[in-house]
């Protein structure tokens, strides 16, 4: 006879983890389940972005800057005083600096990709509710390739909208990469499994990232001490989930680069398949 105590021991989930900082890596490793290794060559291998069409949801992009160059469209959420929301085409400008570090990023890795920007937040990072949604629900109407959204809300009564808004980027064969909290709190989309979700890692490694065996996060990237781009042509070091997110999301732009006609589940499939930590990825 199985006691209650050794039946919830037998079936109990793994702690949920944010992040890998302190992690052992090695640990993490996992089996393909895949008939064959896919490498990081046969997933983006020569690659450069070209024909991928990738938007930043977040404060804003600095046009020309070094770290990120032509920012082809820039648009930004409207709210009226009565909380009614529009999307305004704008002066490709950045509110805090955090946008233009996610596209910096991005373009690192994806250099030859199209930069679009969503400003749905303003100085000091503050933003609403409801600009996310019509930030993110525009994005996903202009069938953008891959979608960073280095952000979330903690919000409850967004999260039906929100939900419905990632099933449609998702089977619109938009990939929407979302920025887990920084704390182990609840907060949305990258709950949703409709979306990649990430956390960051303490290697120090930009070119790699790790499958989590432990979810909700599933992906964790290099988000630790982060050089990136930031306001009027300067660059920082910079920590947190926000930075890893967009490694990611230059990664699925290298992917859909080479393979355009993908789906948002295949890329899922081909981030896990070479993940560091996959047994069978080279």
């Amino acid at each position: 006879m199985t006691s209650e105590s050794d039946r919830a021991s037998q079936f109990a989930r793994p702690p949920l983890t944010w992040n890998s900082a302190g992690r052992d890596y090695a640990a993490m490793t996992v089996p393909a389940g895949w008939p064959a290794a896919v490498s990081p060559d046969a997933a983006w291998g020569n690659a450069t972005g070209a024909g991928v069409r990738v938007c930043i949801v977040d404060s804003g992009v600095e046009d020309g800057h070094p770290r990120v160059g032509q920012v082809q469209a820039s648009y930004a959420v409207e709210e009226d005083d009565d909380g009614n929301c529009t999307v305004a085409k704008v002066p490709a400008e950045d509110m805090s600096g955090h946008g233009t570090a996610c596209a910096s990023i991005v373009r690192s890795l994806a250099p030859d990709c199209e930069i679009h920007s969503v400003r749905v937040l303003g100085h000091g990072l503050s933003g609403s509710g409801e600009a996310l949604l019509a930030g993110l629900k525009w994005a996903i109407e202009q069938r953008f390739d891959v979608v960073n959204l280095s952000l979330s809300t903690t919000r409850r009564k967004f999260v039906d909208n929100l939900r419905a808004l990632t099933d449609d980027a998702y089977f619109g064969k938009t990939v929407l990469v979302a920025s887990a909290h920084n704390l182990p709190i609840e907060s949305f989309p990258w709950r949703f499994s409709s979306v990649i979700s990430v956390g960051s890692h303490d290697t120090g490694d930009p070119g790699q990232f790790f499958y989590n065996p432990s979810p909700p996060v599933e992906f964790f990237a290099h988000g630790t001490d982060v050089e990136v781009g930031w306001l009027a042509g300067g660059i920082r070091r910079a920590t947190g989930n926000s930075f890893a997110t967009p490694h990611i999301a230059g990664y699925c732009a290298l992917i859909l680069s080479k393979h355009p006609d993908l789906t948002a589940f295949q890329v899922k499939n081909l981030l896990y398949l070479t993940a560091a930590n996959v047994r069978g990825a080279q």
